[in-house]
């Protein structure tokens, strides 16, 4: 069962889209529970997002796509 990466709705204020800055880890990639696996960007403030399981990382959103809160970005199976 695959648990989905998720942009936060709580993660800023306001209804900005966000930029997906760096992926930290390659697709395919084996990562752990808590691992630091991208990093995002809106209104010049650059946050991190951290896997949510353990297990291989799935890439839905590549580097330099535009995404809002609640929009899937990737999965760990």
């Amino acid at each position: 069962m695959a648990t989905d990466i998720i942009i936060a709705a709580d993660l800023w204020e306001g209804d900005d889209e966000c930029v997906i800055t760096a992926w930290l880890a390659s697709d395919g990639a084996n990562v752990t529970e808590g691992a630091l696996i991208a990093e995002i960007m809106t209104a010049k403030v650059q946050y991190e997002v951290t896997a949510p399981a353990t297990g291989t990382l799935s890439i839905a959103k590549e580097q330099d796509e535009v995404a809002a809160k609640g929009d899937v970005i990737g999965s760990i199976s």
